[in-house]
């Protein structure tokens, strides 16, 4: 069996080495380790393998809590303590904006962590009734696979909603169903958790019978989805309050419904806003714009601090919900529909003084390329992609004329191989 010596990680949190002149990028393994491993894809000019045995261990090396861990796909990085995560993270920013946006950061930011375990307040749970298991498998997916694992507990789920995976295999083992219902979304608010059903056909009275008695019997609201994620409606109990979540520092609480894309760690979101709006820091008289600004998580914080502030996000429902949050907060953040993937319609954005992007994967180029001599002073970039950011880091510096102030990770997804980031941007001069 090969043997390599690790010289790094990999934005997937794999270990790479170089073998006979190619790229060999090992899951499980570390740098500084030697490892004996397995390849998996054999290419001309790299190979994917598993690491089969350890040879000479790195001291970052840590024992995984999950007994599911290498055969669940959720996490990828259980073996490696947590400040080696957040470091390596870092470096995968920190490269992708001068390999791809050819910039470098003039400061790096703290890095933003919290809690490493139970902090998954959203999951996509994957469903599939396979009899030669014995039943129900309720998880996520294998790791190279679209089989569901195995799972009877998960270490980065609330409590309460680990203890569910077992109830809920003995639900949907017992309903008429159980062939078509691939999918259960979980939803966890400061009073209340959801879980989301889709469902391919409609349940029955039977089925109905045990879904209510699971829900009286756990404490959750289910509710139902038999189309996309606008077809999701509450079925039992239907006098449950709503789910939020709190933003204490702000003095703020946002609504959400269990479909809406909110932050998964609601620790660390706390922490992110905090310095996100201190990073920008509004002014008085200052017009600030948060662009796809969703429920508000940063347009009504941002709203107590200065007054001006205009959410622009490009769904409809969000938009109207946005506003149901300012108020219920009392704030006077306003909130506008616009597509921020087309320039023209950037383009037409109000002026402002400073701006918050907080874009899907796909970045927020178009808004960029939209910004002209009266652009904002200030532009503080929330992403979830090093990728992208850097691409628009790139386009900002060099052709935007501002300068990378200040950048650094998020680490909202521990034992994932996920970065998040943040960064700052100042017009030069």
């Amino acid at each position: 069996m090969p043997e390599a010596r690790v010289e790094s990680l990999d934005r997937e949190g794999r270990g790479v080495a170089r073998c006979e002149g190619k790229a060999v990028f090992i899951e499980g393994a570390l740098p500084g380790e030697t490892v004996e491993y397995a390849a998996y894809l054999r290419k001309p000019s790299y190979e994917l393998a598993t690491a089969v045995r350890v040879l000479r261990e790195s001291s970052a090396r840590t024992a995984p809590r999950c007994p599911h861990f290498g055969v669940c796909g959720g996490c990828a990085m259980q073996h490696v303590d947590p400040a080696t995560q957040v470091a390596a993270k870092q470096r995968v920013l920190e490269d992708a904006l001068w390999h791809v946006g050819r910039v470098r950061p003039e400061q790096i930011l703290r890095a933003i962590h919290g809690l490493a375990w139970r902090y998954r307040h959203r999951a996509r749970l994957s469903v599939r009734h396979v009899a030669k298991k014995g039943g129900a498998l309720v998880g996520f997916r294998e790791r190279h696979s679209t089989f569901v694992a195995d799972l009877h507990s998960c270490e980065v789920l609330p409590r309460h909603v680990s203890a569910l995976i077992d109830p809920l295999r003995e639900l949907i083992g017992r309903l008429s169903i159980r062939q078509r219902l691939p999918q259960i979304e979980v939803a966890v608010g400061e009073a209340l958790t959801v879980l989301v059903l889709r469902v391919l056909d409609p349940p029955d009275a039977a089925d109905e019978a045990a879904l209510r008695e699971f829900a009286e019997a756990h404490g959750v609201q289910l509710w139902l989805q038999p189309g996309g994620p606008e077809t999701a409606h509450p079925f039992h109990p239907l006098d449950a309050p709503d789910l939020c979540y709190a933003l204490p520092e702000f003095g703020v609480r946002i609504h959400f419904g269990p479909t809406d894309f909110t932050q998964v760690n609601h620790a660390v979101n706390a922490v992110l806003v905090r310095r996100a709006v201190g990073l920008l820091d509004p002014r008085p008289g200052e017009r600030v714009l948060d662009l796809f600004c969703g429920l508000g998580n940063f347009t009504l914080p941002l709203a107590a601090r200065a007054g001006a502030v205009v959410g622009v996000e490009g769904s409809e429902a969000l938009v109207k919900r946005a506003r149901r949050n300012a108020a219920a907060n009392g704030l006077p953040a306003q909130f506008v529909v616009a597509n921020l993937f087309d320039e023209h319609a950037c383009a037409a954005l109000p002026r402002c003084d400073k701006m918050l992007l907080d874009p899907p994967r796909e970045g927020a180029v178009a808004v960029i390329k939209a910004l002209d001599g009266d652009a904002p002073a200030r532009i503080v970039y929330v992403s979830c992609d090093p990728a992208t950011l850097a691409r628009d880091a790139g386009v900002l510096v060099h052709a935007r004329g501002y300068r990378l102030a200040a950048a650094g990770v998020v680490n909202m997804f521990p034992h994932t191989a996920h970065v998040e980031s943040l960064a700052v941007f100042e017009r030069a001069g």
